[in-house]
């Protein structure tokens, strides 16, 4: 089982490779010994893991295999039931918990799903634990006497403590009373979460996907699928729109005018709220590779930095420590202030954002269009053999390719971390040669892979 986490945990089709039953328990047990016996010696009572999940139906078989195999190593288990990933990980530090996990494969749809680990600080595993955690799942196990074996309980008040601790990201001065908000909660582990929030300080609330069934999770709906969201904005009158991804970690925005908002924008916006408080760290922000090209330009007419990591946020918020910026983010709406949490969390996002909104008192269209984005065009490649990207003669075109943009864009293709597919990206000056660059990369792809 080495190497069986990908750029966010472990994920794949439930049932299959590391998503079976049996797969499972033994991560459970591997992920179970490295913290015990990593963690002996700064313990005065029996060690404990915190498991969350989101909506999806298998994930009450997952929970039941991770809750045998760390009840056989002997850790106890607290079951938060639906909560969104952020949550998990901020009750994992709360609860003064060994190991967080939940239990998530984010926006991808029902029939996949997976396990994200947090470790005592409530923040994703470094790479080397996941190494130390693979390798161990390979080998023999070493599992508590039968006077030492786990208990596990549910734990009734997940919600509600998320809920408050969200709550404390809003301004106390500020209310939203008369804001009138659609959210879209992608039918995921965000379903009480976020309306409950944003009704407790005093927004109206229109509800969007709210009724999970097991199967129905990012299913046209959410993040990844935001037009429902934009269009209920304009016909309800709302004055902003809140799309959240299946573990609400991601935030995509609509205005009021129905105009959809990424997180690029939403970091330029929320950056330079932070530079005028004083409260913007590091003199910059993380993006990654994706990150618009227009959003680093605004950027440096601030005076600030845009620096670029790997994609997934756990990479950004490994670039955010190394500098000591507390604000990081990519188009897809993940967005981290590690001033507020741990992890990427979508609510809390749109919170700040409602905070600038509420301070401002002006609309949404034109408080969050701070710059106009570079022509961009991003196309996922199924069917194809990521490996073909190794190749030598494709990686030479590739580069003839992006050389001859020279400084008018940019060109990434990259293997997808999360699903079976090959990711191209492509900015340019112009909407013509940016259509040209892109079909010239797809014909070269096709044909490797043909």
């Amino acid at each position: 089982m080495a190497g069986m986490f990908g750029t966010d945990g472990v994920r794949a089709r439930i049932n299959t490779g590391p998503m079976t039953a049996e797969a499972v328990v033994r991560l459970a047990l591997a992920a179970g010994r490295w913290f015990v016996d990593n963690n002996a010696g700064n313990r005065s009572e029996r060690p404990k893991v915190v498991i969350g999940k989101d909506t999806r139906l298998s994930g009450y078989m997952l929970e039941s295999a991770l809750v045998a195999g760390f009840t056989s190593i002997g850790m106890d288990c607290r079951l938060l039931g639906p909560l969104p990933t952020p949550a998990v990980a901020y009750l994992t530090a709360s609860l003064r918990a060994d190991l967080g996990v939940m239990i998530s494969a984010s926006h991808n749809p029902h029939h996949d799903n997976g396990i994200k680990l947090f470790g005592p600080d409530g923040y994703k595993l470094e790479d080397e634990i996941e190494i130390a955690i693979s390798e161990l799942a390979s080998g023999s196990i070493k599992l508590a006497e039968a006077g030492e074996l786990g208990r596990a309980r549910r734990m009734l008040d997940s919600v509600g403590r998320y809920v408050e601790f969200a709550k404390t990201a809003f301004p106390d001065e500020l209310r939203l009373t008369g804001v009138k908000l659609v959210v879209d909660c992608a039918n995921g582990a965000a379903y009480r979460t976020a309306p409950d929030t944003l009704s407790d300080l005093g927004a109206a609330v229109v509800p969007l996907f709210n009724t999970p069934d097991g199967y129905n999770i990012n299913q046209g709906c959410g993040a990844v699928h935001p037009q429902a969201m934009a269009e209920a904005v304009v016909a309800n009158g709302a004055h902003l729109g809140i799309a959240l991804d299946g573990d609400a970690d991601r935030l995509i925005i609509a205005d009021e005018k129905g105009r959809l908002v990424d997180g690029d924008q939403i970091l330029a916006t929320l950056a330079t709220a932070m530079k005028a408080e004083g409260a913007l760290e590091g003199d910059g922000v993380v993006g990654t590779v994706m990150s618009n090209r227009g959003l680093e330009t605004y950027l440096g007419g601030l005076g600030l930095t845009l620096h670029r990591s790997h994609v997934g946020d756990r990479y950004i918020l490994e670039t955010m420590r190394k500098t000591g910026i507390n604000l990081g983010g990519e188009p897809s709406g993940h967005v981290l202030m590690t001033s507020l949490s741990t992890s990427g969390d979508g609510l809390m996002a749109a919170l700040q954002v409602l905070a600038v909104l509420q301070q401002s008192q002006r609309p949404a269209s034109e408080v969050l269009d701070l710059y106009t984005p570079s022509p961009q065009k991003l196309e996922n490649l199924t069917g194809m053999d990521p490996a073909i990207l190794k190749d030598e003669a494709v990686q030479k075109d590739l580069a003839k390719i992006e050389t001859a943009l020279g400084d008018a864009g940019r060109v990434l293709v990259r293997p997808s971390g999360t699903e079976a597919l090959i990711r191209v990206m492509v900015e340019a000056d112009d909407e013509a040669r940016l259509d040209a660059t892109m079909a010239e990369i797809i014909l070269r792809l096709k044909s490797a892979s043909s």
